[in-house]
């Protein structure tokens, strides 16, 4: 089949949809917007501008950015100009930011909305030339001056599929961050593939989980591209609410902290045992429903997507009750976010969905999940060995643990490499455990740990509801889960004790990776010394 490529697209709605919305964002409370007319005039002015710079050709330009309208404007231009993408994560340090530039060669660099540039600005070595976004402007020459007096490109310029698009890093869980590349067709094969069985048309999507990551660069921006949809942005964690709202839109991906913190808010409103009642009520119950998915902003939402990390069953379950029916979804960057989906009329909860079109799935002798269609990368960038053991004789060793249904349903049951050994000589999977802690409303996050233990423990962080519980009721709660969850579990794997962490896990101290999911080896070099101490000590924790 012969794949359109990301530019051919652009160019089709670019002409068709002239007039039509298709870049929305909120700055400062007032909306801008773009359209595909206007989008298509920025980005072959800035082509145009790069291509003035006479870099070598396939020169690799980085865009650091949080999501905003000129971040998707940038990677067009970036195509256009004939050039690779560098997509980069807003809140790298300073150090790992100088090691993907050195690494990725890039020549130029895109700054835009950022919250602390200048703790990373040292990161950017001299020699790389910058380019500020309109209205997050740090002290580089800005996009809208660059391209003022720039005449457009006026033809359309088509790159050849087997070329390389973009060289994206994974977010580091376990480890320093390797390049992934994509050539061209493998961003048109996934996007097609994924549109075609997904029935997508002209979708809304609200983007605020990080574009750079391959997730959300293939849903929302190809997914944008390619359906001739539009594209709402977040302005920040304090409007996301009102943002999402206002936005309204068809396709949403949230990650299992984002489907937490949405029934937090509902129970706090509408607490649990009220919310049952009403919901056994035929015409409140309609009523009820209706209201909490248009104050979420999923009234129009058709498809409803949860990934990036495992998502406890029963919160899927809760939201069901609601008539938000969550599909989860299954891929890793290495396979251009193509592999697994649930479709909406055939959700089977606690299963990450059937292999998507030209997808194959087989499991390995130790129940490795391993993938196999045309779009796997190309590789990773500059590193040959570690290419060699993640593709083996053409598939794709993703890492994960699964087990197949008799209907093709994929179920993921741990990392493969997460596994540890107690000093019982026993070995944990610890994901299908900390999936029976999570489903504690007073739980946040948990990471399982015990290498070398006599028997694993417990790390946790509290959910707003477990912070604002009195400390008895909140130990007996925990107590209770405890005891529960030990129940379900073989003798080697039963839980010592819960502890109570007093720092969260966020994206900001590293602990969490910026789609959500815990970091294992940072929280083990952290706090494994204490493991023997608190093991010791009483069966669950506050640390104060």
């Amino acid at each position: 089949m012969n794949y359109l490529t990301p530019l051919e697209i652009f160019y089709q709605w670019e002409k068709q949809k002239q007039n039509d919305i298709f870049l929305s964002q909120p700055i400062n409370d007032k909306l801008y917007n773009w359209t595909w007319g206007e989008v298509g005039q920025q980005v072959r002015k800035m082509a145009a501008y790069i291509k003035s710079l006479n870099l070598t050709e396939n020169s690799k330009i980085g865009i650091l950015s949080k999501n905003c309208a000129h971040w998707i404007m940038s990677d067009l231009a970036i195509m256009m100009s004939g050039h690779i993408s560098v997509p980069l994560y807003p809140n790298l340090n300073s150090k790992t930011l100088k090691n993907i530039l050195e690494h990725s060669e890039t020549k130029l660099l895109f700054v835009g909305k950022l919250d602390n540039y200048e703790q990373m600005k040292d990161g950017v070595n001299e020699d790389i030339k910058c380019i500020s976004y309109p209205f997050y402007t740090e002290d580089y020459p800005i996009w809208d001056d660059l391209v003022k007096d720039i005449s457009p490109i006026e033809d359309n310029p088509v790159r050849d599929s087997k070329e390389l698009a973009t060289i994206i890093y994974t977010s580091g869980t376990t480890g320093e961050p390797k390049g992934v590349m994509h050539k061209f067709f493998n961003l048109s094969f996934a996007t097609t593939n994924a549109v075609k069985t997904l029935n997508l048309s002209t979708e809304v999507f609200f983007s605020y989980l990080p574009i750079c990551h391959i997730a959300e660069r293939l849903l929302v921006e190809m997914g944008s591209l390619y359906t001739g949809g539009r594209v709402y942005f977040a302005e920040s964690i304090d409007t996301f609410s009102k943002n999402l709202s206002d936005s309204s839109p068809t396709v949403f991906l949230g990650v299992p902290r984002i489907w937490t913190k949405f029934q937090q808010g509902i129970l706090l409103k509408l607490p649990q045992n009220k919310l049952d009642i009403l919901l056994k009520i035929p015409v409140l119950s309609t009523i009820i429903k209706r209201k909490i998915k248009k104050s979420l902003g999923l009234y129009k939402a058709t498809n409803i997507f949860t990934g990036a990390a495992p998502t406890p069953v029963s919160l899927i379950q809760w939201f069901s009750k609601l008539d938000i029916n969550i599909q989860e979804a299954y891929a890793m960057t290495e396979n251009t976010c193509y592999s697994h989906v649930t479709y909406n009329d055939n959700i089977k909860i606690g299963y990450v969905g059937k292999a998507l079109p030209l997808c194959d799935v087989k499991l390995s002798d130790k129940k490795e999940i391993l993938i196999k269609h045309d779009a796997l990368m190309d590789g990773y960038y500059k590193n040959q060995e570690e290419t060699d053991k993640t593709i083996i004789n053409g598939w794709l060793h993703t890492g994960d643990e699964g087990e197949i249904d008799e209907k093709g349903f994929l179920k993921i049951t741990g990392r493969v490499k997460d596994l540890f050994k107690t000093s019982k000589g026993k070995y944990v999977a610890p994901s299908p455990i900390e999936m029976l802690i999570s489903e504690n409303k007073y739980i946040e996050q948990v990471c399982v740990v015990g290498n070398g233990l006599p028997q694993p423990i417990a790390l946790v962080n509290l959910s707003e509801n477990g912070k604002n519980e009195n400390s008895q009721a909140l130990l007996m709660n925990l107590k209770t889960n405890l005891s529960k969850v030990n129940a379900k579990l073989d003798k080697h794997e039963k839980i010592n004790n819960i502890v109570v962490m007093q720092e969260d896990w966020t994206v900001e101290n590293k602990l969490l990776t910026p789609t959500m999911k815990i970091k294992r080896n940072s929280i083990e070099k952290l706090y494994s010394k204490k493991y023997q101490q608190w093991y010791s000590d009483e069966d669950i924790l506050l640390m104060n």
